[in-house]
């Protein structure tokens, strides 16, 4: 998952620089001849692949892992390292930031948590404030399997074939009969 991430953000970089590139070659005018174009062509540099985000392919590695376990603040249903907004990618600098300073995994998160509360972390801790995050759907799965069964057992009862008495039969016979 790392490896994807981060050749993604490659291909990403390299895309746009080559998107940029060939904007600034239409953006000259034109050369009159192709042989004045030749010469022209031949001074623009080689692509080549975009240097990682960070110098240190070890930081960049902790980076990933950190910001796949953080939630991005404006998608909401993807992880600070797959989303493309421009706050995920200020979260990232300043998680980058704080990796430099020395600080380990979980004082990063700490500090994220204390920033944007736990809606940050994919998975939040189970703590009273959490509670209703990780025991919710259970009870409420409970709740719909107990509803669930006293339905059906009132509807069963609802169903259930009446016992006619013999006079109720006989006045039945008469309506079918006439």
């Amino acid at each position: 998952m790392k490896q994807l991430f981060v050749r993604g953000v490659m291909a990403c970089s390299v895309w746009l620089l080559a998107a940029s590139m060939s904007s600034a070659l239409h953006a000259q005018p034109a050369a009159p001849t192709a042989a004045a174009q030749a010469p022209a062509m031949s001074q623009t540099p080689p692509l080549r692949e975009a240097a990682p985000m960070a110098e240190d392919p070890q930081l960049e590695a902790r980076l990933v892992d950190i910001s796949q376990e953080l939630r991005c603040l404006v998608c909401q249903n993807e992880s600070l390292a797959s989303s493309h907004a421009e706050l995920a990618d200020d979260l990232r600098r300043e998680v980058r930031e704080l990796i430099r300073q020395g600080k380990t995994d979980q004082e990063v998160k700490d500090f994220l948590v204390a920033r944007y509360g736990d809606f940050v972390l994919y998975r939040p801790e189970v703590k009273p404030l959490t509670w209703v995050l990780w025991f919710g759907p259970f009870v409420l799965l409970l709740v719909a399997a107990v509803f669930l069964g006293v339905y059906l057992r009132q509807r069963r009862q609802q169903v259930a074939p009446a016992v006619l008495s013999d006079e109720d039969r006989a006045r039945a016979q008469q309506w079918l009969k006439g």
